[in-house]
């Protein structure tokens, strides 16, 4: 089977070399459509070996990916971002499930770089190359519904996904955002979407997102709030099974252990909806309320990986509500799902702390440390417990460290325990 990687770009020399090097012996063509670069990007595609196409940009996404589906020649289409790449580990397994004759897609994990929240994402970007597969919305292309429509008539197609991160994204860090003016580009892109396709639950539950991470709570939480009473009344409507009761909706293929079957894509955007309403409402101080949303998306049967923002923040409201052994418990699930969820670790830590379970707090804070040596606050509350418990000499050690680190982003921070420890005559 060969495997094409289709690609739409404009100015983008700064983070298409990575993206390319990634993909490098894993594809067997490159397709790169260039929507108006005025500086190198249309060299650089080509210096890869790249066919580079051109097209005027017209202010919808869907119609440049679609047109440059037209140009690729390949069974199968990877479909990446300039601000994405491919991990090392996913090579192998990419080559492997293309060769299996059931799948129309497989969904690939995507981790979101310096997230600290939600770090994971199931995207659409590995496919056949059907006739009828096509992307729609001109905000955020998505191949779905093309998807959805064929897997109506032509049955026998399965959809799966690769549990294994396959994707590294760079572009949803909060410097890359404010420099290119993704929120409010994206705000207008859906508000006009949703102007002409009212029933949409996918752009209630991102436009409601965008508004709450605007600072529109209100209007977030109205566009949220419809969107899962339309999912869920259409569940009604059709008569499904109750949300419980559906653990299967993602299988393992017996065929290939790689890839997992997903029989069902209403949950995803419930456990969305649901997911952001409980930021919206800890945003208004309205906790008892937030924690039964975070609750309600958890129990949702979705990939485990994406739920660790849930998690997370579950465990952060119920703490703060004084429920400490909840709090402990909702990390624990999440370092059980990812054991490399550094935030997980010192969250856990930190409530470990507040149960006087000193010896646990060592433990997750010297792990969030091990995953991340520059984490100045985990070194600075180890140095705490670490004095809690008699042990000066580490507590010292720890303690210099994380003045150290702070030194570099946040100086009076590094002064401010400097100071702490003069006064108690520990230096």
């Amino acid at each position: 089977m060969k495997l094409s990687l289709c690609m739409i770009v404009k100015n983008e020399e700064a983070s298409l070399p990575k993206c390319l090097e990634s993909v490098q012996n894993v594809v067997d063509e490159i397709v790169v459509l260039d929507t108006g670069s005025n500086d190198t990007t249309p060299e650089i595609a080509q210096h890869f070996g790249a066919k580079v196409h051109y097209f005027q940009w017209c202010n919808d996404f869907s119609a440049a990916r679609n047109e440059a589906l037209k140009y690729v020649t390949g069974d199968w289409i990877l479909v990446l971002d300039a601000d994405e790449s491919l991990t090392p580990e996913i090579a192998s397994q990419l080559r492997e499930v293309i060769n299996i004759d059931d799948y129309l897609l497989i969904n690939l994990v995507r981790q979101e770089i310096g997230a600290t929240q939600s770090p994971y994402s199931l995207v659409s970007r590995l496919f056949r190359n059907h006739p009828d597969i096509s992307f729609n919305n001109s905000y955020h292309a998505l191949v779905d519904d093309s998807i959805a429509a064929i897997l109506t008539r032509e049955a026998d197609w399965q959809v799966g996904y690769l549990p294994k991160v396959a994707i590294l994204h760079s572009g949803y860090q909060k410097a890359v955002i404010n420099q290119q003016n993704k929120y409010a580009k994206a705000a207008d892109a859906m508000e006009k979407f949703l102007a002409v396709n009212p029933d949409d639950a996918y752009v209630y539950s991102k436009l409601g997102a965008l508004y709450v991470q605007m600072g529109q709570i209100n209007q977030g939480i109205e566009l949220l709030t419809k969107g899962l009473n339309q999912t869920l009344g259409k569940r009604e409507k059709t008569k499904k099974e109750p949300l419980a009761s559906l653990n299967n909706s993602r299988s393992i293929n017996a065929k290939n252990p790689l890839v997992q079957d997903i029989k069902s894509t209403n949950f995803d955007i419930l456990y969305e909806l649901n997911y952001h309403l409980g930021i919206a409402h800890t945003q208004l101080k309205n906790l008892s309320l937030a924690i039964s949303y975070y609750q309600a998306a958890v129990k949702l049967p979705i990939y485990p990986l994406l739920k660790l923002g849930g998690y997370n923040n579950l465990g952060n409201l119920l703490k703060a509500m004084g429920d400490l052994q909840g709090a402990k418990n909702a990390y624990e699930t999440a370092l059980k799902i990812d054991d490399n969820f550094v935030t997980g670790y010192y969250n856990l830590g930190m409530v470990c702390k507040a149960m006087g379970l000193f010896v646990e707090a060592i433990d997750a804070y010297s792990h969030a440390i091990f995953l991340n040596p520059d984490y100045a606050e985990a070194y600075q509350n180890l140095g705490v417990v670490f004095l809690k418990v008699g042990d000066v000499d580490n507590s010292l050690a720890a303690f210099e460290c994380a003045i150290a680190l702070h030194e570099k982003d946040n100086s009076p921070e590094a002064q401010r325990l400097l100071q702490g420890l003069q006064e108690m005559r520990l230096i």
